[in-house]
């Protein structure tokens, strides 16, 4: 019997993070399509939905429907980052007020399915999870303690400006003539693509992902 293929789209606050979470998000809907019964396929989409002059539940809305229209969308992940110690915040003043309107549709041109996938802080907060690969794709051998990066990732209030400050560390040992200069924004897409889905475990943040990724599939009727 083919796999019952299911349509999955997503929108990320930034255009930069799309290039991190793109497989990020595509890997946690495979591998928790082995659990539902059947043979499950998600198809990962990145919508590109203007949210100019929208407030967070009309751009919800407006992924939610155009999502139907472009791709038969039947999943919606929107990412937003908690900019907090934790996500509780955006789940009650962004994502709740955003399910609501969004089942306030009459429809079936809306995807009524929500997931929320919302690092603690900041996105890069979940680059920081995999530490051992952050550093090789840096390129150094100095340790966590000499990175400044030995902290759990969502106990840091500004991950980015802590990985940045890695690569400086790091780049310093590497001779003037071969140091070629490296950013932030040169790591989002080999980290996103290789960082241990594991290591990610280790996240409450990412956990919580996962489980309403199981919730999604339980409302298509694909797990119990």
């Amino acid at each position: 019997m083919a796999a019952r293929q299911v349509f999955v789209g997503f929108t990320t606050e930034g255009s930069t993070d799309v290039r991190f979470l793109r497989k990020i998000i595509e890997r946690s809907f495979e591998e928790i399509a082995y659990e539902c019964q059947g043979d499950v396929e998600p198809v990962v989409w990145p919508l590109g939905v203007k949210k100019t002059d929208l407030s967070f539940s009309e751009y919800a809305l407006k992924a939610a429907q155009q999502g139907v229209e472009e791709i038969g969308m039947m999943i919606l992940c929107i990412h937003s980052d908690a900019d907090d110690a934790t996500n509780q915040n955006v789940l009650d003043n962004k994502i709740a007020p955003a399910r609501e309107l969004i089942n306030a549709q009459s429809d079936d041109t809306t995807c009524k399915i929500l997931v929320p996938a919302i690092p603690v802080q900041m996105m890069e907060s979940w680059m920081l999870a995999d530490k051992d690969l952050l550093k090789n794709e840096i390129g150094t051998t100095k340790t966590d303690n000499e990175l400044g990066i030995n902290r759990s990732p969502e106990s840091i209030t500004d991950p980015k400006a802590v990985i940045e400050e890695a690569i400086r560390i790091a780049r310093q040992e590497i001779t003037r003539r071969r140091r070629k200069e490296l950013r932030i924004s040169d790591l989002y897409l080999p980290v996103g693509q290789k960082v241990s889905i594991d290591k990610l475990k280790g996240l409450p943040s990412y956990r919580r992902f996962q489980e309403d990724i199981r919730q999604a599939y339980r409302e298509l009727h694909l797990m119990k």
